[in-house]
């Protein structure tokens, strides 16, 4: 799968330039964990992988070989999202590897930014529990949203903003999301960002982190990044590392 993409990127690269004078430039929900509210260009197909170092404690770590979202742009205000996710986890008991559940859902636009006013879109997902490798499947279908919102404070800072709800496939009680980021132009091809977020189940206590990245646009279609992060609270993962490639076509 990784040597289709990069393959199938390579092929695209040079098609894409086409329309870089025609769009704005690309708009990701990564690497920060806060999804942006923009909507993929109707028609157009905008792919957004990433592969993360995760170790959540001394004796656990899993490595995703690749996460991969992928988007359509179906009008103006709506977009289609497909999820899939290769992963291997060392487990106290072992170690597993496969396709995570598949995530399958979309993204509407609510309301364009205007004074104070940011603007919003609603994310809605489904994951689905038996399309998923032999050892990953969940025991429920389990859905999440959130609404995500950005202002433009200026022509080089943004600050966007998520809040929802997600479950997990085991247990009945939902896990409240929040997210808070800044993200800074550093010129015209680099851009960066600083991050607060975290999860507040039902029952049990939150758990809050922080992460940084960087962004590097190689034309208006393509972008580059890498971040990383850290646990806030006793109960949170140790640190990540991630790094990402994501591109779109018509």
């Amino acid at each position: 799968m990784i040597r289709l993409i990069l393959l199938f990127s390579i092929s695209l690269f040079i098609g894409c330039s086409a329309f870089s004078q025609v769009l704005p430039p690309i708009q990701t929900d990564r690497p920060d964990q806060t999804e942006c509210p923009f909507i993929t260009p109707v028609k157009f197909v905008q792919i957004e992988t990433g592969f993360m170092y995760e170790e959540p404690s001394k004796s656990e770590s899993s490595v995703t070989h690749p996460s991969i979202l992928w988007k359509y742009g179906v009008n103006d205000r709506l977009e289609f999202r497909l999820i899939t996710e290769l992963e291997t986890a060392k487990l106290p008991g072992g170690k597993v590897s496969g396709l995570n559940p598949v995530t399958v859902g979309f993204k509407t636009n609510l309301a364009q930014e205007r004074g104070i006013l940011p603007m919003i879109s609603f994310i809605g997902h489904l994951t689905i529990p038996d399309l998923a490798g032999k050892d990953m499947k969940a025991t429920y279908y389990a859905p999440a949203f959130r609404f995500t919102m950005q202002h433009t404070l200026s022509d080089k800072v943004s600050l966007g903003y998520n809040l929802g709800a997600e479950w997990d496939g085991e247990s009945p009680e939902p896990t409240f999301i929040y997210t808070l980021t800044s993200g800074f132009a550093l010129s015209e091809k680099f851009g960066s960002f600083i991050e607060l977020y975290g999860f507040a189940p039902q029952k049990g206590k939150a758990d809050h982190r922080f992460d940084a990245g960087l962004t590097y646009l190689i034309n208006s279609n393509v972008m580059v990044d890498l971040s990383g992060g850290v646990g806030l609270t006793p109960n949170a993962l140790d640190y990540f590392i991630s790094t990402g490639f994501s591109f779109r076509f018509k």
